[in-house]
């Protein structure tokens, strides 16, 4: 079932054969230093909902199951993405083993139904992740009760048949309320036992909070169920508005999730990825969706309180698209990061590969070169960036799926389509390996300097750089001069060995190692000589 390592080290080998877009000028000397590693975070989303991006349908044996998420994974990985941002709750459900919730009609077919044969989708997808050097997120909708794309009744362990009287029915949807004292506890539960038990490196809540509004054949908006909820709270003596007494609620889920999770585990990130629109006027040129109202969603709270390590505000619109300008909303969100926490873009890669109107096929390469362009402030800028959704990115040969809509969320792109715009992005952007930016916040002690040696394969006679990265290590980076040029790879810790040279291919020169932990420090370096000094 799980991929054998020798699967894993032959697809990294297979990238550090190539050619380094890093490589100094053939006329460097020796002596030149070796070129920092990129810092930059490069994630995609996995969606489970509606079956976007996987599994491709439900019902898929596990294997099937497996065999999908490996070419996830694998792509990711060639692409030199660094994270997946994998969603394991889209709707009161799990794709995992919960205790609190039952399996996704996703996942299985039926709702409460495990895989057969029996595995856990989300520790195979930490492990093969973490194989392949890059972070998994998982990705939870905190209130979200059951979508339109679902079929087929409840699980008897669902929230909506266990606590009805939580649960709303809102146009095609089933929401929980979040003004419900027990909706904030159960999914704070929910999340909060996924941080214990799963080796993940972050837990990630997308832009569904109150939900976006309905409207009714007049075309008229529906308001949100929630009167009983809000009578309830007034009895006991609470005194805000509707409006400020749902931000509230929200701003309470964000507060806690945060705090909670770094009781559990300091050093695994939150992240939220709101609508990317704080509201209309903020900067003065931007018109659009206003969900600081509508879907009660402080978000510039949350960014200026520092309860969240990373922030993605969903700028899914092109850049000369003036009244929702790229640059302009990503201008006024750095301002607003008073706390210096991580600002990793959201794109919408759906849209740009559907080549949808206003979006050139260099369109999502401008954005992340204007994402970029932002490092030079003196408030360090935007760091990354994160595309919606995989599928955008997938090869060809990527299986086709029928179209759907979920939410502010675009129509998934023809997988020709999506072939040439990873391509693009691969080629032009994302050349070299990059490591994901330190969070200092989280702990700025550097983990030990690794060790490593340089020996000759006694029988192919390549040079092959043996490391040890020590306990604290989730990477390794390597550095090699060779005639000149400096290659350089980043590796996860579990891949100990790199060949260095071939049998009549000249010696590096020099070679340069580090370990990296899971909050981003790097170690002191250590330099060796590219000659061997043994045989293996």
């Amino acid at each position: 079932m799980p991929l054998v390592i020798s699967r894993v080290r032959s697809i990294l080998f297979g990238l550090l054969t190539l050619t380094s877009a890093a490589s100094l000028p053939a006329q460097a000397r020796s002596s030149t230093p070796a070129p920092a590693i990129p810092r930059e975070f490069r994630g995609a989303w996995v969606a489970s909902v509606a079956n976007i991006d996987w599994p491709s349908k439900p019902g898929l044996t596990a294997w099937a199951q497996q065999a999908e998420l490996i070419a996830i994974l694998d792509r990711a990985r060639t692409l030199r993405l660094n994270a997946i941002l994998l969603q394991v709750r889209p709707a009161g459900d799990a794709l995992y083993a919960s205790p609190y919730e039952p399996w996704s009609a996703y996942l299985t077919g039926v709702e409460g139904r495990p895989p057969e044969p029996y595995y856990d989708p989300l520790a195979f997808a930490v492990k093969e992740a973490h194989a392949r050097g890059l972070e998994l997120h998982a990705w939870f909708n905190p209130y979200r009760a059951r979508h339109p794309s679902a079929t087929g009744e409840h699980a008897r362990t669902h929230v909506s048949v266990r606590h009805p009287q939580w649960v709303r029915r809102y146009g095609k949807y089933e929401w929980m309320d979040p003004g419900e004292p027990g909706v904030l506890a159960h999914s704070l539960r929910v999340a909060l036992d996924v941080v214990r038990r799963y080796d993940i490196d972050g837990i990630h809540v997308d832009d569904y909070f109150y939900p976006y509004p309905e409207t009714g054949p007049d075309s008229v908006e529906v308001p949100f169920p929630d009167s009983a909820s809000y009578a309830r709270y007034s009895q006991r003596g609470g005194t805000l508005g509707r409006s400020d007494w749902r931000r509230h609620n929200v701003d309470e889920y964000v507060r806690r999730l945060y705090q909670r999770t770094k009781a559990i585990k300091p050093w695994v990130k939150v992240g939220i990825s709101p609508f990317g629109i704080w509201r209309p006027g903020y900067p003065e040129s931007i018109k659009g969706f206003d969900a600081y109202e509508k879907l009660a969603g402080d978000s510039r709270k949350w960014l200026r309180e520092g309860w969240v390590d990373y922030f993605t505000p969903q700028l899914y619109w092109p850049i000369a698209q003036t009244a929702q300008s790229y640059p302009v909303l990503l201008d006024w969100w750095l301002g607003e990061n008073v706390q210096r926490r991580h600002m990793w873009v959201g794109h919408n890669a759906s849209r740009a590969a559907a080549g949808a109107t206003g979006w050139g096929a260099d369109e999502l390469n401008a954005q992340v070169r204007a994402t970029r362009a932002t490092t030079a402030r003196p408030d360090g800028g935007a760091t990354g960036d994160i595309h919606f959704s995989m599928r955008a990115l997938m090869p060809a040969e990527g299986s086709a799926r029928s179209p759907v809509s979920v939410g502010v969320a675009t129509q998934p792109p023809a997988p020709t389509a999506a072939a040439a715009l990873a391509e693009r992005l691969a080629s032009a952007l994302y050349a070299d390996d990059a490591l994901i930016p330190a969070s200092p916040w989280l702990g700025a002690q550097r983990p030990a300097r690794p060790a490593a040696r340089v020996m000759r394969e006694h029988q192919s006679g390549e040079a092959t750089l043996v490391i040890a990265p020590g306990p604290r290590a989730r990477w390794t980076t390597v550095r090699v001069l060779r005639d000149g040029g400096w290659s350089s790879h980043v590796l996860p810790a579990a891949f100990t060995r790199l060949v260095i040279s071939g049998a009549d291919a000249p010696s590096a020169q020099r070679v340069v190692v580090t370990a990296v932990d899971r909050n981003g420090n790097e170690s002191r370096p250590l330099e060796l000589s590219g000659t061997p000094s043994g045989t293996r």
